[in-house]
C-alpha cells in the first residue's frame, strides 16, 4: 500500500533533483525547467499531505492547483524573456543575462 511517507519522499527526491537543477546549470532553460520541478515538488506535498489528512477537504488539491497556474504564467513569462536574449545574443546562458545588466 502507498502511504503518505511514499509521497513525501518522492516530493522530497523531486525538490533535491530540482534544486540540483537550478545551482548547477548555466542554461536558462535548464534552469526554468528546474524551477518547474520544484514547484511541482510543493505541489505533490501539498496535495498528498490533505488527501492522507482529511480526503473530504479540498484545500490541499486548491493549493496544488493555484501552485500549478503560477507554474505555468512563470514559464509562459521566462520562455518570452529567454526568446528575447537567445533573438539579441544568440545564445540562452547566465552570461548573457549579466550582459544585459549594462
Amino acid at each position: 500500500m502507498v502511504t503518505l511517507g511514499h509521497f513525501l519522499l518522492l516530493s522530497g527526491l523531486l525538490m533535491a533533483i530540482g534544486l540540483y537543477g537550478v545551482l548547477t546549470r548555466r542554461n536558462l532553460i535548464a534552469v526554468l525547467m528546474s524551477v518547474e520541478i520544484l514547484l511541482n515538488a510543493a505541489a505533490l506535498a501539498f496535495a498528498s499531505v490533505a488527501a492522507f489528512r482529511d480526503p473530504s477537504l479540498f484545500a490541499g488539491q486548491v493549493f496544488a492547483l493555484f501552485i500549478i497556474v503560477v507554474a505555468a504564467a512563470e514559464l509562459s513569462i521566462g520562455f518570452a524573456i529567454l526568446l528575447n536574449v537567445y533573438r539579441t545574443h544568440g545564445a540562452v546562458t547566465d552570461d548573457a543575462i549579466s550582459e544585459m545588466r549594462g
